[in-house]
């Protein structure tokens, strides 16, 4: 008996994904529960385990195809045939459509080549939304299907004024253009790059293709760069008083929880207590409309060995400062095991990105949409200030860190923006923490 494998529904707003790796080939005996392929969604990567012990018989959906939740991805022959009880290798598909000894000779059936594209569930959604008729979509995903990334394209290209007459080009095409033809047609730029961003092949350069996860990432920050006008602003945060309360707390906090305190928690808290005082920053531009919004759910950017992926505190504005420590542990560490719910990495309303400690002073983060704004720490340094002693000015040691905002200039002005990140500086800066 066959037994499919299908992509399951991975949460409430996952209608499709991409198959990124087969853990098996058609012929290896797999076990019950054991993972067999990979898919990539727009919110998280899975694996997808065998639904019975057998051997794969076959394989349906190719590594980079876009498929519906419920599609059968492949099948597990699970009784043996023979009188040894193994299990037969899978049958061809011509035999399996009745082709044998007596059978009439005829052409395999094809697909017609004037068939309109069809397009993914997600993109369908879109263009019913915005009002885009699909025809005027160019597809570009796996097999010609139309996509969401498509569907926008053609919406931009609606909106944008009719161009002029273009005057005709008489220069030569810079020398970066040259040869390109000459590139193996799947490193080949679109179309619609310029010659002269197309990047020639040198001897010994390595090609990496993008995964899934990181297409799908670059889409979303360009997306976000495009709509998005980004603005930012640095505070400098002097964090010794809340050094000071960790180091007399991390041990029986450690203790008490069983995991590390680190400085995020305390960020994440000072960040969701400005956000009550200013909510044009915990905010979505939709339409010609501002939506400020009542919940506060805090994305916490968390770097994987496959890529860049955001869970969602939810409710962070009702959390003790110990609690937002226990949402962050649990998150960042199911994110690097891979096994959080699509539905965990939706919903955020404004997100904290912590890179680390690898030397970095500040640096602007991508905002992730809809949100208006993202807050990046920067690295815990001890640096000189000047600090005023016994009523004299005095140069002392303080551990400084820099947080750097990005905010949406379409929803949010300087004035609130400083406002909102000033406040984050002086909850820190008092450091009055309950733990």
């Amino acid at each position: 008996m066959r037994v499919a494998i299908e992509l399951p529904a991975l949460g409430e707003s996952v209608v499709e994904g991409t198959v990124a790796r087969w853990l098996v080939k058609e012929g290896d005996r797999v076990e019950r529960d054991q993972p067999v392929v990979e898919v990539t969604t727009d919110k998280v990567d899975a694996e997808i385990p065998a639904p019975a012990a057998g051997v794969v018989a076959s394989i349906r959906a190719s590594e980079g195809e876009v498929v519906e939740v419920g599609a059968v991805l492949g099948e597990i022959e699970t009784e043996p045939v023979d009188a040894g009880g193994a299990v037969a290798p899978a049958a061809p598909a011509r035999q399996a459509a009745g082709e044998g000894e007596g059978a009439a000779a005829a052409p395999e059936p094809a697909v017609p080549e004037a068939r309109a594209p069809r397009p993914t569930p997600l993109a369908r959604r879109v263009a019913g939304q915005s009002g885009v008729p699909l025809e005027r979509a160019e597809p570009t995903g796996p097999g010609g299907r139309i996509t969401r990334a498509d569907v926008e394209r053609a919406a931009e290209r609606s909106a944008a004024p009719p161009a002029e007459a273009p005057v005709a080009r008489t220069e030569p095409p810079p020398p970066s253009a040259r040869g390109a033809a000459a590139a193996p047609a799947a490193l080949e730029a679109p179309a619609r790059v310029p010659p002269y961003a197309v990047y020639e092949l040198q001897p010994g350069d390595r090609v990496i293709p993008m995964s899934p996860l990181r297409k799908l990432v670059a889409e979303h920050m360009v997306y976000s760069r495009r709509v998005s006008p980004h603005v930012g602003t640095v505070a400098e945060v002097d964090l010794g008083g809340v050094v000071a309360l960790r180091e007399r707390h991390k041990r029986s906090f450690e203790e008490r929880h069983g995991f590390k305190l680190t400085y995020l928690p305390f960020v994440v808290f000072a960040t969701v207590r400005a956000l009550r005082e200013y909510p044009r920053l915990n905010a979505s531009v939709v339409g010609d409309n501002i939506v400020e919004k009542a919940a506060i759910h805090i994305g916490i950017a968390t770097e994987t060995e496959k890529g860049l992926v955001v869970p969602v505190i939810r409710d962070a504005d009702r959390l003790s400062l110990t609690g937002l420590a226990a949402a962050v542990e649990d998150l960042s560490s199911r994110a690097r095991s891979k096994k959080l719910s699509p539905d965990e990495l939706r919903g955020g309303t404004f997100t904290v990105s912590n890179p680390g400690r690898r030397g970095n002073l500040y640096g602007f983060a991508i905002i992730n949409q809809p949100q208006v704004g993202i807050l990046r720490m920067g690295e815990i340094v001890k640096r000189p200030v000047v600090r005023t002693v016994d009523g004299a000015d005095a140069i002392v040691i303080r551990p400084i860190m820099h947080l750097a905002l990005s905010y949406d200039h379409r929803a949010v002005d300087g004035a609130p923006a400083n406002a909102f990140l000033y406040t984050v500086r002086r909850i820190l800066e008092e450091a009055d923490f309950d733990l």
